[in-house]
């Protein structure tokens, strides 16, 4: 990896000035690993990933903040020492509003410029609840950013609702105000069908949304984990894919293909039609989200 030295505290880039200027926007996902040899080996991934030139690296945030330290580290790494922009990823849950001052103060020491507003989730098995002194929702915490730091604030969407809300005009009018709190862009939640995709952003722009919707989307690479993710999301996965996926299960590389397949002609039509770019999230592996931004920088 490069040493600090080549880029000392790359250029300041906030990732809503990067829509609007004729280029597709891609970006990358990773979480923290627990380790330092799986920290060293992350780098590895994010440097094969680097001549498909993505426009940021996002990084996760753990439960009840667990990985504060390391999140902070390794976004100050992307963007410091690798040279790509990175975007922090911030969750209320279990965290004071001083806490989550201090946790802005130290991103901003680090020259990160993005930051991306959740609300988190809780511990398993348990109700998400705001500790004393905090937040209950992603909003209220895009609004004490906007109110005290210059950062640049992205915010989660959820074209299938999001799980804990009762209806999707609720989910709709949660993320308006999220929005008008001062989200300066949107990432979705991962979804299978651009049909739902297209029909949230037709909802959110009727609603005033006009700030840019990006879809996320998840290379499938095993089965029965993205049968675990989308019954945690809410997400679904369309009765064809599902049936081709299930007849290739036990066949890694069958399941591999049928992934990429799959996220080639989400993103091919979803860019066609007006998203203004991808976020993929990768799960810290490259080999698929390489063969599909290869595929799709090859066709731009």
């Amino acid at each position: 990896m490069p040493e600090r030295s080549t880029f000392p505290y790359a250029s300041r880039v906030r990732i809503d000035q990067l829509f609007g200027t004729g280029r597709h926007v891609f970006s990358f996902e990773f979480f923290p690993p627990k380790t330092a040899a799986g920290t060293e080996g992350l780098l590895r991934t994010i440097d094969e990933l680097r001549p498909l030139e993505p426009s940021f690296i996002s990084v996760t945030y753990g439960a009840m903040g667990s990985n504060r330290g390391q999140v902070l580290e390794l976004v100050s790494t992307i963007k410091n020492d690798v040279g790509i922009e990175a975007m922090a990823h911030l969750s209320c849950t279990g965290h004071t509003r001083d806490e989550l001052a201090s946790i802005l103060d130290e991103l901003r020491a680090a020259a990160i410029d993005n930051v991306l507003a959740l609300r988190g989730d809780p511990p398993k098995g348990e109700e998400f609840r705001a500790v004393s002194g905090g937040f209950a929702y992603a909003s209220d915490l895009a609004k004490m950013i906007r109110g005290r730091w210059p950062f640049c604030i992205g915010g989660a969407a959820y074209p299938e609702k999001h799980p804990d809300a009762p209806d999707e005009e609720t989910d709709l009018t949660n993320l308006v105000t999220k929005v008008r709190a001062g989200a300066d862009f949107l990432i979705t939640q991962l979804f299978f069908s651009n049909a739902d995709y297209f029909a949230f952003v037709s909802r959110a722009r009727a609603a005033g949304i006009g700030v840019p919707i990006v879809p996320g989307i998840m290379p499938i690479t095993d089965v029965g984990q993205v049968k675990r993710f989308t019954a945690m999301c809410g997400a679904k996965i369309p009765a064809d894919l599902l049936a081709r996926l299930e007849a290739a299960d036990g066949d890694a590389e069958a399941v591999l293909s049928l992934g990429v397949d799959h996220a080639v002609a989400q993103c091919r039509e979803l860019l066609a039609r007006g998203a203004p770019g991808v976020h993929f999230y990768t799960l810290n592996r490259s080999p698929a989200t390489r063969r599909i931004l290869s595929a799709l920088r090859a066709e731009l």
